[in-house]
């Protein structure tokens, strides 16, 4: 059974940061792909970050140079570090991976507003 659990949302004010985590279960974490989606409100649902096996990266182009993704293997676990956050990064921040099937994580809200 396959388990993607996100923590590390919150509110937090323009120019802070937070960190996400991403706990995974019933994977091969190892050499799995992993990736951050995002959806705000009346929006679609779209890529933030992925990382892949080898650890190599890319991200959205609204976040690129402010937030970073990585990876624990020994806690099979994926993080989303966000920096320099803007009001407009406000949303719910879902982990994902590929196994056969698409899975997803329940999210975990981002409010960024003063």
């Amino acid at each position: 059974q396959v388990q993607l659990v996100e923590s590390g949302g919150g509110l937090v004010q323009p120019g802070g940061s937070l960190r996400l985590s991403c706990t995974t279960s019933g994977i091969i974490f190892s050499i799995s792909t992993m990736c951050w989606y995002r959806q705000a409100p009346g929006k679609q649902r779209e890529l933030v970050a992925r990382i892949t096996s080898d650890s190599s990266t890319d991200y959205g182009g609204s976040v690129k140079g402010r937030f970073t993704i990585s990876r624990s293997i020994a806690k099979n676990t994926v993080y989303l570090q966000m920096n320099s956050l803007k009001p407009e990064d406000t949303a719910v921040y879902y982990c994902n991976t590929w196994a056969g099937t698409n899975y997803w994580g329940q999210g975990t809200q981002v409010t960024v507003s003063s």
